[in-house]
């Protein structure tokens, strides 16, 4: 098992997350890095909590799916952060934030991640990880948004794994995927000083500054997908996505339809 160095990794952050940083719990085992945020007192405005663990029991995903693992076997973070206002086009968040998932695991030597919209994480068509944002309002006009991260670091035999993929048609892990698997405190630094620059970047510019990278990471790109919303299902070749986050599909004859809401499978 694993066990993570709190110390090792607020020390490995850098003054600016530093200086936000209003709480940061480690623990061995916990059922999920999420409803423990979820539960507490959001932070001030402009601040953040961390919660992590690398053994999560009753983790969480979209629509009321599990992210279960073994035991040192994965990475599991959560970041609390509040905005004095809610920021414009706050449901494109998780797409940032995948982004900055992306760009720390770059910094920790890890190439050629991909997006599958709305929040998974890909590496060589498998599912590495997946991002669960969730909200809350604890004050009037404040807005306290609590995400979360799961990535797979070492499965070992994936033949016992319990783990609810949803869409995702098998499993990846940072083991087989990277040529040198970062060990779990230095990743987790990466991932937090990544994901506090996301939440502030977004106060300020929102999704505009990141609308543009998207396509560089679209797994969805030129796939047959089916779209499962709220209203109908949706078929067809994923075309990218808007300026606004929506996801876009080609559906021939039917022309682009844009996605705001939905579960997305492979055809």
């Amino acid at each position: 098992m694993i066990n993570l160095d709190a110390d090792a990794i607020r020390h490995s952050i850098s003054e600016a997350t530093a200086a936000r940083l209003a709480s940061f719990d480690a623990f061995p085992e916990i059922e999920s890095t999420n409803s423990f945020l979820m539960q507490q007192d959001g932070p001030p405005p402009g601040r953040m909590c961390v919660a992590i663990t690398d053994n999560q029991t009753v983790g969480r995903g979209r629509h009321g799916r599990t992210w279960q693992s073994p035991p040192g076997s994965g990475l599991c973070l959560s970041l609390a952060y509040t905005y004095a206002a809610q920021p414009a086009n706050l449901s494109a968040l998780t797409l940032a934030i995948g982004l900055g998932v992306i760009e720390a695991l770059e910094r920790a030597g890890v190439g050629g991640v991909q997006l599958k919209w709305p929040n998974d994480l890909m590496a060589a068509d498998g599912k590495l990880g997946g991002i669960l944002t969730e909200s809350q309002s604890p004050a009037a006009g404040a807005v306290t948004i609590v995400t979360g991260v799961g990535l797979n670091m070492n499965l070992g035999d994936i033949s016992n794994i319990e783990l609810d993929m949803g869409s995702a048609r098998r499993v990846a892990d940072l083991a087989r995927f990277a040529d040198v698997l970062p060990k779990h405190d230095d990743l987790a630094a990466l991932l937090i000083d990544s994901l506090c620059e996301v939440f502030v970047d977004f106060e300020v510019e929102g999704f505009d500054r990141y609308a543009g990278r998207w396509g560089e990471r679209d797994w969805l790109f030129g796939r047959e997908v089916v779209i499962n919303t709220p209203k109908r299902q949706v078929m067809g070749t994923g075309a990218g996505i808007a300026d606004d986050g929506a996801l876009l599909v080609d559906t021939g004859k039917g022309g682009v339809r844009r996605i705001t809401s939905g579960s997305v499978v492979l055809a």
